[in-house]
């Protein structure tokens, strides 16, 4: 990466969104630093000796957004080849897997995105169909929760000792270990060019959303040390995204230090997900005659989070059943009673996606200092009455997931993130799926969404300092094309926005369902711009 340097860039003539001033219309950048915050008058005693003058010409001027759940190369296969992502039928999807299989050189191929639940014919493809559609040709194709997948007979063929390992199936999608298996044994054939190809398309694309940072989860499960010190180089020495690596794996405490991962977690899977029946229920799915999978003992957490509390090194957990939930908080519970709750609770331990959580779990996280990293896109993609999760869980059961609104009243500190590439880098969409959240008693406003998904990110990391623009911050921020700013409340009982600035809080973009959101026109990352429009 180039050297930095002290330049100063003064940006004015628009809304600069700081709780320093919020009428704030203009801000002074040095080096890595925001210097100044407050009024076009006052800014023209820095005009005249400012490397750069940016005219903003009404643009808003916010925090850069922090997306704290991506899996990089993933996201970026499927943004450079096949996904699945919407497709409207098996006819459809079959008809996308036979073009891109013909299109794509010799080798394993990799797709992602097939949901069957919306399908009009309610099933995944037949091995054999997979077969014919693919040429022969051997492929990975996950299914949009990335705890299923479906494999052909070639990819089978090249994955020793398939047919032992739980979750197999000669016919349909593979799970559990078995959907682990054919997933190392395709991401192995990935070449070094194609992974960084990969990589960099996951973070232009960052760049292009205004988002300044993304927390990488990976492990020996998902994806692997190879892949995580790729992208951490990658990172390091072009200009881009900050990356954060999480390592999941059970004890990986010097596995996670050796590769430069800030945490022992993220996805350390204690269950499954929904989509695929492998979250870990109390009772069970209300379409299939089972509770689920369970990955990880309480004991067995309990036994992580004390050796990452006495390391000094954040743990998480990947948990969205209610029995999963449960498992991680009996385990969170049983460490603190060994090394003191205090320390615990210090460590700022995170629970990635804590979809299924009742009043007591809520009460639990507040209790051992439990950060929520969640994913409101989920309700955007699966809630509501006629959503998978109503058809998993049933309707009653549904209505209680992601409670957004229960956390932040308890106090639980949130973090947004996409889970890329189960649902989109898309952070304005993002705060609007958690401000419209389909069961509207778990809405929060607009506000509390996108701190959520700023400062929250960098919260869950331990620098409470940054995400906010005010003077002595580090410079990482986003210009947006946007249209009139209000004051979004989520209570519909009541007038849902203001634009009275005598309110005294800052404005954020109008995103009520419908209405076009926000087109970013700058990034920039510690005072360098990654991104211009």
């Amino acid at each position: 990466m180039t050297e930095r340097t002290n330049r100063t860039v003064l940006l004015r003539g628009g809304n600069v969104y700081s709780p320093a001033d919020p009428f704030a219309t203009a801000m002074l950048v040095e080096g890595e630093q925001i210097a100044w915050v407050g009024s076009d008058g006052a800014a023209e005693a820095y005009a005249g000796t400012a490397d750069e003058v940016v005219e903003l010409a009404g643009a808003l001027v916010t925090p850069a957004f922090v997306d704290a759940h991506v899996h990089a190369t993933s996201a970026g296969l499927a943004l450079t080849g096949l996904d699945l992502t919407g497709c409207g039928s098996l006819a459809e999807a079959l008809a996308r897997i036979a073009a891109f299989a013909a299109g794509s050189p010799a080798g394993v191929l990799i797709g992602h995105g097939w949901d069957e639940t919306g399908w009009p014919e309610g099933r995944p493809p037949t091995l054999a169909e997979l077969d014919g559609a693919a040429g022969g040709a051997a492929l990975y194709l996950s299914r949009t929760d990335v705890h299923s997948a479906l494999a052909t007979s070639a990819l089978r063929g090249l994955t020793e000792g398939l047919g032992q390992l739980p979750g197999y199936h000669p016919e349909a999608p593979l799970s559990r270990d078995a959907h682990h298996a054919v997933r190392a044994a395709a991401l192995a054939h990935l070449s070094a060019e194609q992974r960084r190809t990969a990589q960099r398309a996951t973070l232009a694309r960052a760049a292009e959303l205004g988002i300044g940072a993304l927390h990488e989860c990976a492990g020996p499960q998902i994806s692997s040390e190879q892949d995580l010190t790729a992208l951490l180089e990658l990172a390091a020495t072009t200009e881009g995204p900050e990356v954060f690596g999480y390592w999941g794996e059970l004890g990986g405490i010097e596995t996670a230090r050796r590769l430069g991962a800030v945490g022992a977690g993220g996805d350390l899977f204690v269950d499954g997900a929904l989509g695929s029946h492998t979250a870990c229920l109390h009772t069970p799915y209300a379409d299939a005659a089972h509770t689920g999978a369970a990955y990880l003992t309480a004991e067995q957490i309990a036994d992580h989070v004390a050796a990452c509390t006495e390391a000094g090194l954040q743990a998480g957990f990947h948990a969205i059943g209610d029995a999963a939930v449960a498992a991680v908080l009996e385990g969170v519970r049983a460490a603190a009673d060994r090394v003191g709750t205090a320390r615990v609770k210090a460590a700022r331990h995170r629970v990635e996606h804590a979809e299924s959580l009742d009043d007591k779990a809520v009460a639990a996280f507040v209790e051992l200092g439990l950060t929520a990293s969640v994913q409101p896109a989920f309700d955007a993609a699966w809630g509501g009455p006629d959503g998978m999760y109503a058809q998993r869980l049933g309707a009653e059961r549904a209505a209680g997931l992601n409670p957004f609104a229960a956390l932040l009243r308890a106090g639980v500190p949130l973090a947004f993130g996409s889970d890329a590439p189960v649902t989109a880098l898309d952070p304005w969409g993002t705060v609007r799926a958690a401000a419209f959240h389909r069961t509207p008693g778990h809405r929060i406003s607009v506000r509390a969404a996108f701190t959520a998904h700023t400062r929250g990110g960098w919260r869950a990391l331990g620098r409470d300092q940054d995400g906010v623009l005010v003077p002595g911050a580090v410079a990482s921020f986003a210009v947006w094309d946007a249209a009139e700013l209000v004051v979004q409340a989520p209570d519909d009982r009541v007038a849902g926005w203001s634009t009275d600035p005598r309110s005294g809080t800052p404005g954020l973009p109008d995103l009520t369902p419908g209405r076009p959101l926000p087109v970013c026109l700058r990034t920039v990352v510690r005072g360098r711009t990654v991104h211009l429009a």
